[in-house]
């Protein structure tokens, strides 16, 4: 028996359809806040998708082999928690009713690591179409290292009109179709709706032919979103396809089936009033009542989904075939590729002067062919970022297995496809740029962040000393706006050999934590003789003395290139007969979580103290009494000549220090 609204449907995907529609409205409705409508238009494609094509089992949600859905137009959530609750997935009616609400696994958005089957933090429109091509890339490199029979699932995404207008879909799609990503399928729910109305308000593009010309795979399945059997065929089609991506755009009804709120762009963020729900399950005919389930839905779909649960069964059969590979596999995936250090990178000679970004691509020389997971790349700038892979290859679609990726000078596509290569288990992924153009991918980081994704965010030219290119290419707020950041680890190494063990540190240990690396342009000293013991003792905790005195007046703090500076001021300072003792900060987050004790020790704030920073000095105060760096843009202009115009010189310190003793502040 088919369903006689929803084309196609089984009377089980109907009934199911009907419920996703009906809590659609319950749970914004009940939570005051939400979007109603494009979960509802969206109800028969979810349903479609997770019964009939996805391979997935709701009895081990995180199989590796497992097909990953990305919901990139967030909003619409509650279609996902609720097909997540109807497959028996570990989210129940109660979970339901908290839509929205404090510590539930249903947030108002979807959030990794709260609900069942959510890969990745989406809600920012357009994130998720990046995400899922990383998803894509990480599938096809695990694929090529391990063969089809242990590695052959594909990406499902859906995403509105809102995702196809951000910049970052256009980006994000362009990758994709130059890599051929064929394990890739993107929904486009056409609806026409945003929330200051009609999409034309804005929006002329022709979908279609703008992926075509990206090189995608494209189906227009025109206004057939209620035909389970039409949508089918086009998923078909799409998996059949195996040499591109493919776009299947489906023009959808905001709200449907609602008399007063279809099409409407109040159906897309305002909770459906009473008699609007009433109206709607009176037409589909379901109890007038808030999130009511029939309780055999989630038996009978279980079954129903037999053949995807024994696609996995089978896959363990041959990954216990797979002997030694398979063991392999496993491990990477559970320590996501983290490197197994037997070579340790060969340090930079104290007292030579080295820009930390050439010790980058020692530490890839070194140690990426030690870590399993490893992929690096940069926006249009391998070279000046040091993330050469010299022993891999081109990541492409003719050598899938390529570690090597050439991002194009397309920053937003890059941090969101790192992120997604990052959730998928099994990478350790790395992407470079100038340090001011990490404003260009600041949405990615942050998600990155929030959702404590593994990436290594390396970011080069990290002050005014990129010079001659002048302020718009000069960092100045950007150390300080990611140091803001919750969760996020942004590191400022102080010298080369600090940066080599600070680079083994994030990709030997098995979880690490989202990182920004903030790396010179110019060449800086490389610390030597006890400065240099101290650093390896201490620059894993964030913080630490690098030159120590019972008889100090002054504390010198810094990080980065400017360690070297205060370093030569103690000097200077010290032929004045004036004590001091230098502490290095290269990564706040990591000393603010060591003991109170150790904190007290490192910054010994019972005698006065100063930072020097070629940056914005807001925030320093947690540390000092006061700082000394840059609150306006930089110049064009040799660096040397760039740092003594804005004191960032050793001179400027020695004249604080000697101004602060002899007022006596």
């Amino acid at each position: 028996m088919t369903d006689p609204l929803y084309t196609g449907a089984s009377e089980l995907e109907g009934r199911v359809i009907r419920e996703v529609v009906a809590v659609a409205m319950d749970a914004p409705a009940k939570a005051k806040s939400g979007h109603s409508g494009t979960a509802m238009a969206l109800a028969p494609l979810g349903v479609m998708l997770w019964s009939r094509i996805m391979r997935h089992d709701p009895t081990d949600a995180k199989w590796s082999d497992r097909d990953r859905f990305i919901l990139s137009n967030g909003h619409c959530c509650i279609l996902q928690y609720a097909l997540a609750h109807e497959f028996g997935y570990d989210v129940s009616v109660e979970d339901l009713k908290e839509f929205r609400q404090a510590h539930s696994k249903t947030p108002g958005h979807p959030e990794r690591g709260f609900t069942p089957t959510v890969e990745v933090t989406t809600g920012p429109l357009g994130q998720g179409i990046s995400n899922s091509v990383g998803m894509a890339i990480a599938e096809s490199i695990l694929r090529a290292d391990y063969g089809e029979e242990l590695v052959n699932h594909r990406t499902w995404v859906i995403a509105g009109d809102g995702c196809f207008e951000e910049g970052i879909s256009h980006e994000s799609a362009s990758l994709a179709g130059a890599l051929g990503l064929d394990h890739l399928t993107l929904f486009y729910d056409d609806n026409h709706i945003t929330i200051d109305g009609a999409t034309e308000l804005a929006l002329r593009d022709d979908p279609a032919e703008r992926f075509a010309a990206y090189g995608w795979h494209v189906i227009d399945v025109g206004d057939q979103a209620n035909n389970l059997d039409v949508l089918e065929e086009a998923t078909r089609a799409a998996i059949a396809e195996t040499s591109r991506p493919s776009l299947i755009i489906v023009r959808s009804h905001i709200g449907w089936p609602s008399p007063t709120l279809m099409d409407t762009k109040e159906a897309h963020g305002t909770p459906f009033p009473p008699e609007a729900i009433s109206t709607v399950k009176e037409f589909l005919g379901v109890p007038d009542e808030a999130f009511v389930f029939d309780p055999n839905n989630q038996r009978d779909l279980l079954e129903l989904v037999a053949p995807q649960r024994a696609a996995r069964t089978a896959w363990e059969a041959r990954l216990a075939a797979a002997g030694e590979k398979g063991v392999r596999l496993l491990e990477q995936l559970d320590t996501n590729g983290a490197a197994l250090v037997t070579t340790t990178a060969d340090p930079y000679e104290g007292g030579t002067m080295v820009a930390t970004r050439k010790a980058m691509q020692r530490a890839m020389d070194t140690y990426g062919p030690q870590t399993p997971g490893l992929t690096a790349g940069s926006a249009d700038l391998t070279g000046n970022t040091g993330v050469e892979l010299k022993y891999s290859t081109i990541h492409s679609a003719d050598n899938p297995g390529g570690r090597q990726f050439h991002y194009g000078i397309r920053e937003f596509a890059m941090n969101g496809n790192l992120v997604g290569q990052a959730c998928h288990g099994g990478l350790r992924p790395v992407g470079s740029t100038f340090f001011v153009f990490s404003d260009y991918g600041r949405g990615a980081i942050r998600l990155a962040s929030l959702s404590h994704a593994g990436v290594l965010f390396v970011f080069t030219h990290d002050s005014v000393g990129v010079g001659e290119d002048g302020p718009t290419h000069e960092p100045i707020e950007q150390l300080m706006s990611l140091r803001a950041m919750p969760n996020l680890h942004v590191v400022r190494p102080s010298d080369a050999n600090e940066t080599l063990d600070l680079v083994e540190q994030f990709l030997s240990t098995k979880e690490p934590p989202t990182t920004a690396l903030i790396l010179s342009r110019q060449d800086v000293p490389v610390l030597s003789g006890s400065d240099a013991a101290a650093s390896a003792e201490g620059a894993r905790k964030g913080g630490y003395v690098i030159r120590e005195s019972e008889d100090a007046v002054f504390t010198l703090v810094s990080t980065g290139s400017e360690v070297g500076v205060v370093l030569a001021a103690a000097d200077e300072l010290a032929t004045k007969g004036v004590v001091t003792r230098v502490v290095a900060l290269p990564c706040w987050k990591c000393f603010d979580a060591q003991p109170l004790e150790y904190r007290t020790q490192v910054l010994r704030r019972s005698i006065p103290s100063v930072s020097l920073e070629a940056g914005a000095t807001l925030g320093w105060t947690n540390y000092v009494d006061q700082a000394i760096g840059i609150n306006s843009f930089g110049m064009s202009a040799p660096s040397k000549d760039v740092f003594e115009h804005f004191g960032i010189v050793p001179a400027t310190v020695v004249a604080h220090v000697e101004r602060v003793l002899s007022e006596g502040i």
